[in-house]
């Protein structure tokens, strides 16, 4: 059967009724050892024909290759990993009717859809596809992954379906996450700098805040981002529904929302459902414990706020309410704020905090919290508890779970573990080759920029395009103030894993920038290889050390050593110039400062 399958009779005993027919490779054009990433099929399975019986890709795209005829599944002659070619057999089947000649389209060419009614088409099914689907794919979430995911998939000519549990696009970073909390980190900022000026003439007074104005202007950011990605998901066709989504089965989603119950049928899905706030048992349901989405509402400044939880996100909002005239207080279980993170990159921070707020506990814990009529009466335990005190409200910050049990994941089959993490490979498939997991919810670190990055590689796969998350290293940033950021390996880590570093260390103090801005306490710190010189990690604090820490990103992705950043010319002065600095101090060429001579 020329440009067909290859379909031999075992038996010529059988009757047409009965046949087993040994299922072979079509023509597939003029590609050879194809991989086969998934097998749809077991024995004792009935197929119809065009049934899908593996998927195989090439660096141009992924297909199925359905079966020639319909019967039942004696045995399945390949597994995921083997490379075939034209002719090389894929599984036996019973037949209960004459194989049909059917081939899948040249990889890479525009199939059409042919109705259920029809002849059997002469080009295979659509790449990528199911018959019956709705969509092309289905991303659960719209969060900076889920957006990116969609739009990159639309970009590609997929048809896509986004699913979103707010009434507007962005999840929680845009809605309730980092967009407003970096509006407000602005806002707080701000009033900070005309307190910094005093010492140096010029005093604004003692602000006056208009909390419904600064809360509207919060709100116009959002809008305005939210408001962005719905028109750009118009332009792109991507259909917007608006629900809670779950698994139905491998192929289905049903959604829950304004509009009533739902179920889409996708041959391809992208999850990317993020994470939520931990919470913390044994504390009262009590509308003044509330979280990270609670504190940016910004329904009220409260008098007295007690943060639980010093890592980033605590810290971030502790900057904006002390700032807005809340008394703070923090309580953190470690012995260090941003727990993990180098102390000497916390130390400025945690200096600048310590005359801003009230207290800061370390090595404490809150036991309870009992609602009074005047607030909550919080009692701590630890080495050197404070005493019973009465907060107006208390913000839990202790960090966040991702969504993994909350997505119906086992209906599809989908692997989720205890956490609630869901394990994928570097093309960000889930155990269920067709289903893709990007962002918070395939592990740490919980960060909007890794997610956009793993986005696009999940949604080039589901093209059919080779694509992989590759990346050496990730950036992580505290927009406290100062702030810190770190990329590469840490001093910490270094020392935990007992992998051998130099340092090269440039402190603010000799930046002409940085003492122009009456911000003299930050450094710049790059760890290198102390044999190639190559860069391996760097931590920034300071006014916009997340600003900075995207050159060392670039450059550790390069292999760059000391002398390809010492050399780099940077513009003057400028705090980015601190990063040639500390290369310079590395390589003992420094002129900015005076060190000992070290080679």
């Amino acid at each position: 059967m020329p440009g067909g399958y290859s379909c031999r009779s075992l038996n010529n005993g059988f009757s047409v009724s009965n046949t087993p027919i040994t299922v072979n490779v079509p023509d597939i054009g003029d590609f050879r050892d194809v991989d086969i990433i998934e097998i749809l099929i077991t024995p004792g399975d009935t197929v119809n024909i065009e049934t899908p019986l593996i998927t195989l890709e090439t660096d141009k795209a992924t297909m199925d290759v359905p079966c020639p005829v319909a019967g039942k599944v004696i045995e399945v002659l390949a597994q995921v990993g083997d490379q075939i070619s034209k002719g090389d057999p894929v599984a036996i089947v019973a037949s209960t009717n004459e194989p049909t000649s059917l081939s899948p389209p040249p990889i890479g060419a525009t199939p059409t859809k042919t109705p259920p009614e029809a002849a059997a088409p002469e080009s295979a099914p659509p790449l990528i596809k199911n018959d019956g689907a709705d969509v092309d794919l289905v991303v659960l979430g719209s969060g900076p992954g889920g957006y990116t995911a969609a739009f990159r998939a639309a970009d590609l000519g997929l048809k896509v379906a986004l699913v979103e549990r707010y009434p507007t696009l962005g999840g929680v970073c845009l809605n309730v996450g980092c967009i407003p909390s970096k509006a407000l980190l602005h806002a707080a900022r701000v009033i900070e700098e005309t307190y910094e000026m005093r010492p140096h003439g010029i005093d604004f007074g003692e602000p006056a805040i208009n909390l419904a104005q600064l809360r509207e202007w919060k709100d116009k950011v959002v809008g305005q981002l939210t408001g962005g990605l719905a028109s750009l998901a118009k332009k792109r066709r991507v259909e917007v529904i608006t629900g809670i989504g779950e698994f139905a089965s491998s192929h289905t989603i049903s959604i829950r929302g304004p509009a009533g119950e739902r179920t889409v049928g996708f041959s391809q899905a992208i999850i990317a459902a993020g994470s939520q706030a931990i919470s913390l048992p044994g504390l009262p349901e009590d509308p003044r414990v509330i979280d990270s989405t609670g504190a940016l509402a910004l329904d009220h400044i409260p008098d007295h706020l007690l943060i639980i939880g010093g890592g980033i996100i605590g810290l971030e909002l502790a900057t904006v309410f002390r700032a807005l005239g809340s008394q703070v207080s923090i309580v953190e279980m470690s012995s260090q704020l941003i727990p993990g993170t180098d102390s000497d990159l916390v130390k400025p921070l945690a200096k600048r905090l310590a005359k801003q707020c009230d207290s800061i506990y370390l090595n404490t814990r809150v036991i309870s919290a009992h609602p009074q009529d005047d607030g909550l009466l919080v009692s701590f335990a630890g080495d050197n508890p404070p005493t019973e005190t009465c907060y107006d409200t208390v913000l839990i910050a202790v960090g966040r779970t991702p969504n993994g049990h909350n997505i119906n994941a086992s209906a599809a089959g989908i692997g989720v573990d205890e956490q609630g993490f869901i394990a994928v490979d570097a093309q960000q498939r889930t155990n269920v080759a067709h289903i893709f997991a990007i962002g918070d919810i395939v592990g740490q670190p919980m960060l909007a920029h890794k997610a956009t990055h793993q986005a696009k590689v999940a949604a080039e796969v589901a093209a059919g395009h080779k694509s992989a998350f590759e990346a050496r290293v990730i950036p992580s940033v505290a927009y406290t103030d100062p702030e810190i950021a770190w990329v590469g390996l840490t001093e910490t880590e270094a020392k935990n894993r007992n992998i051998e570093y130099e340092k090269g260390v440039f402190p603010w103090a000799a930046s002409g920038r940085a003492l122009a801005l009456s911000r003299s306490e930050g450094f710049t710190k790059l760890l290198f290889e102390p044999v190639t010189q190559r860069i391996l990690g760097a931590g920034i604090v300071g006014p916009n050390a997340g600003d900075l820490i995207a050159e060392i990103g670039l450059a550790i992705e390069m292999d760059c050593v000391a002398q390809d950043i010492s050399l780099t010319v940077h513009p003057h002065p400028t705090l980015s110039e601190t990063t040639a600095f500390a290369a310079e101090a590395f390589e003992g060429t420094i002129t900015d400062l005076y060190l000992p001579r070290k080679r």
